[in-house]
């Protein structure tokens, strides 16, 4: 017996040792003009009796402390289903001391504070939010779903519920238009949510996307390698965090950075323009080794 796995299967970098339990196959929105990762996918919430099986031939493993529930926004699951989930994972993995997963902002505007706090109670810990940009014309223009008001209030919710919030932007979604209304934006919005966890993403323009059709068409274009870092600078440079762990350490990146913000806010804008104003390329991430 093994693990019972449908298509392509994604986790943040930081789940990379974590049990991966798929609970839906596919992603809820499945709409963002950038991600095609669940293209063609339909999308649907598996059924508690194969979920158990999965948790039942994880137990047999041996050392677990964490399980990320997968696909694309497991929280969408109705709260009478995923609530025998994560109890089922609470009863048969005896390490098991933290449960994340991918949410979208309408997904978490679905939950009451109470059904949150009881899933925190049951383990869920750790919640993680694509969202990509606070400029409201942009995130209009790449379908996440939601306006500027809604994402802010999605992350504060999680926060409020006890959850840790980490969440995702994305340098360079504006293109080279809207490059510092996207960085200014997005400075406001993570100030607004202050998340625990910020992971900035540098764009890559994907084939058999909608935003992949406006590149190819010339509508869209995208920064040039120091216009990402700009970008970068900017948005950490104008946002003012309690308590952050801000990265861009992804693959996509150009810059890696990993800083404890506020602490660190001043020695890493300073890092950021220091190599913009170089302009010496043999300080980033050669072309060959970025990916998604």
């Amino acid at each position: 017996m093994k693990m019972k796995y449908e298509g392509m299967i994604i986790r943040p970098p930081s789940e990379a040792h974590s049990l991966l339990l798929q609970v839906t196959v596919g992603c809820s929105h499945n709409k963002c003009t950038f991600c095609r990762a669940y293209k063609g996918v339909k999308f649907r919430i598996k059924d508690f009796s194969e979920i158990e099986e999965d948790i039942l031939e994880a137990s047999s493993y041996g050392f677990i402390e964490r399980v990320f529930l997968c696909d694309g926004d497991a929280l969408i699951v109705p709260q009478k289903k995923l609530v025998p989930i994560l109890e089922s994972l609470k009863r048969n993995i005896k390490d098991l001391k933290r449960i994340g997963t991918y949410a979208n902002a309408k997904s978490i505007l679905r939950k009451t504070p109470d059904e949150l706090r009881e899933l925190r109670e049951l383990g869920l810990k750790i919640v993680y939010l694509g969202v990509e940009t606070g400029d409201e014309d942009l995130l209009k223009n790449i379908n996440k779903g939601v306006n500027y008001e809604q994402m802010v209030n999605a992350g504060r919710k999680i926060k409020d519920a006890g959850i840790t919030l980490s969440v995702t932007v994305l340098l360079g979604i504006g293109g080279k238009k809207k490059s510092m209304a996207h960085a200014l934006n997005t400075a406001k919005i993570l100030t607004e949510i202050d998340p625990d966890y910020v992971g900035a993403l540098t764009v890559m323009v994907v084939p058999g996307t909608p935003l992949h059709e406006e590149y190819m068409s010339g509508n869209f274009k995208l920064p040039d390698t120091f216009g990402f870092l700009k970008e970068l600078g900017t948005i950490v440079a104008k946002s003012d965090f309690t308590d952050c762990f801000f990265t861009s350490n992804h693959a996509s990146n150009y810059l890696p950075v990993r800083a404890r913000m506020p602490w660190k806010k001043d020695e890493t804008v300073d890092l950021i323009y220091n190599v913009i104003k170089s302009e010496n390329e043999n300080l980033l991430r050669p072309e060959f080794m970025r990916g998604l």
